[in-house]
């Protein structure tokens, strides 16, 4: 197995996947990979859920998270148009600046 990792992308997989499996010998990075497994399932146990901050649901318990994203998009994209506008319009009625904008 280890003689097919090709990368150290490949190389953390493959420690997430089965380090209680094999040991990892020493390889280029110049180490052995030893995880104490009693220590992580223990740490593993006390772990506690991540509490939810935002529900996406609708009165009818459908999903609107694509909606959300899609509205907070369509505002920011807006937001932008409006600060370059202005921003173009500044630069027009300063004189020292009007030579940036060509027409």
């Amino acid at each position: 197995m280890i003689a097919e990792i090709s990368s150290s992308a490949n190389l953390a997989g493959a420690l997430g996947y089965n380090f209680q499996e094999e040991t990892i010998e020493q390889k280029i990075f110049h180490a052995e990979v030893i995880v104490d497994v009693a220590k992580v399932t223990a740490e593993a146990k006390a772990y506690q859920p991540i509490p939810i901050i935002v529900e996406f649901l609708n009165e009818d318990g459908s999903n609107s998270l694509s909606e959300t994203i899609e509205a907070n998009y369509k505002c920011v994209k807006q937001d932008i148009l409006s600060l370059v506008a202005s921003e173009i319009e500044r630069i027009k009625n300063a004189p020292i600046l009007r030579q940036l904008i060509r027409e």
